[in-house]
């Protein structure tokens, strides 16, 4: 808390925006209480510094993994801002936790808040470990590529810098207690994800190794993100066949590479 309160003291911030959270899934079956710890009390660490220190807007960025799945036979469903908290995993619980305790600090001390939340975002400087840069990174070093069951489960794909937008767009509109989902309707499955990576880095599909899947792995997450087009008057404008191109070359090149492999070797 001294560190938060310095760093307060020191910069002056006006707005906070919360980006920060633990994020891998299979990591929070094993360790659910570093989850628990960085996702919902590291949260009110921040807020009770924005509290203190009368900041004028603490922006909270959620993930669309908290509504739970949709089934993967039903692509007329969508998660829309009031669509029930159904969680399947301690990350998704402690993010879920995190939105309630966001909105309970805007109610009991009127902490001016917005949350956001977002699909699964892909793009340069993303750790290595989320999918995307996990198999870039594995089919450049003729390493296979780990892929659960079939993998035919859905995830929306929102590219980075679209998010960004999103969330500034949120946080310029005076709308204080707001959820807005941000997506880009760029739906899907894993295994397509991977084939596409294989097929622009030259590599053969024989690299794939299907693995044993996870019980908490959800079927298919899918954004509506009208809300915030309405309201906003913000929408995407990268459809994923651009973006993905744009993530493999940004990781292909030579100073990109050198900072996934640093990464890597810190993290080991």
């Amino acid at each position: 808390m001294v560190t938060i309160e310095k760093i307060f003291e020191e910069e002056k911030p006006d707005i906070v925006v919360n980006f920060a959270a633990d994020s891998y899934v299979d990591c929070s079956i094993t360790n659910p209480r570093i989850f628990l710890e960085t996702n919902i009390m590291d949260n009110a660490v921040l807020m009770d510094a924005c509290r203190k220190y009368g900041i004028e807007r603490y922006h909270q960025v959620s993930t669309d993994e908290v509504y739970g799945d949709r089934p993967l036979d039903r692509p007329d469903l969508f998660f829309h801002e009031d669509t029930p908290i159904h969680t399947s995993s301690p990350y998704f619980t402690s993010k879920a936790s995190a939105i309630l305790l966001v909105l309970a600090y805007h109610r009991t001390y009127g902490l001016p808040v917005t949350i956001s939340r977002c699909s699964n975002n892909y793009g340069p400087y993303q750790f290595p470990e989320k999918l995307i840069p996990l198999m870039i990174h594995n089919a450049t070093h003729d390493k296979t590529l780990p892929v659960y069951g079939e993998d035919l489960n859905v995830r929306a794909w929102f590219y980075v810098k679209d998010h960004c937008y999103g969330v500034l767009a949120v946080i310029e509109k005076d709308r204080v207690g707001e959820v807005y989902n941000l997506g880009g309707h760029n739906e899907k499955a894993n295994i397509e994800i991977v084939k596409i990576i294989l097929d622009r880095l030259g590599k053969p599909e024989s690299l794939i190794a299907y693995v044993a899947n996870c019980h908490s792995h959800d079927q298919r997450y899918a954004i509506d993100p009208a809300k915030a087009v309405t309201e906003l008057g913000w929408a995407p404008t990268t459809m994923f066949q651009d973006g993905i191109v744009l993530t493999i070359d940004w990781y292909m090149s030579e100073e990109d590479r050198k900072w996934t492999e640093s990464v890597l070797l810190v993290s080991i």
